[in-house]
């Protein structure tokens, strides 16, 4: 296998990795998190039963978040087989980015910042790396 295949499928497990440990935190904390990234006591509810409603969907989206990861460290194990669908989730992430712009002061905060970043511009360089290089890669690893 070449190089650069191996340091893709890497490049991918590593990603995929990242992105479940961050949906991991909310997808079993909720709102208030495990505490993995923020301490769980940043936010009170006043309104308990809708807090309660709003931190459901949150670990719904935080389920969302690790079935990317997953698809992210699946797509780097079978690059060959997957490397459409990696492809695919890195320009849906780069979508999903662009909707942080809707909170622009948010968006250009210190602590998001980084992540918008690489959500605009890394997935995409992602998927473009990923799609170029995959005929002549693939045909190589086979």
């Amino acid at each position: 296998m070449p190089r650069l295949y191996r340091l893709q499928q890497a490049l991918l497990v590593l990603i995929g990795a990242a992105i479940s440990f961050l949906g991991l935190d909310f997808a079993l904390g909720g709102i208030h998190t495990l505490g993995w990234l923020v301490p769980p006591d940043y936010v009170t509810a006043t309104d308990p039963s809708t807090f309660q409603t709003q931190d459901n969907h949150v670990r719904f989206l935080g389920g969302v978040f690790v079935a990317i990861g997953l698809g992210y460290l699946i797509g780097g194990l079978w690059l060959s087989t997957l490397r459409q669908s990696v492809i695919t989730l890195s320009l849906l992430v780069a979508c999903a980015g662009l909707f942080r712009l809707s909170a622009m002061a948010g968006a250009l905060s210190t602590p998001v910042l980084p992540s918008l970043l690489l959500e605009l511009m890394a997935f995409p360089v992602l998927a473009f790396w990923l799609w170029r290089s995959g005929a002549a890669l693939d045909q190589a690893a086979d």
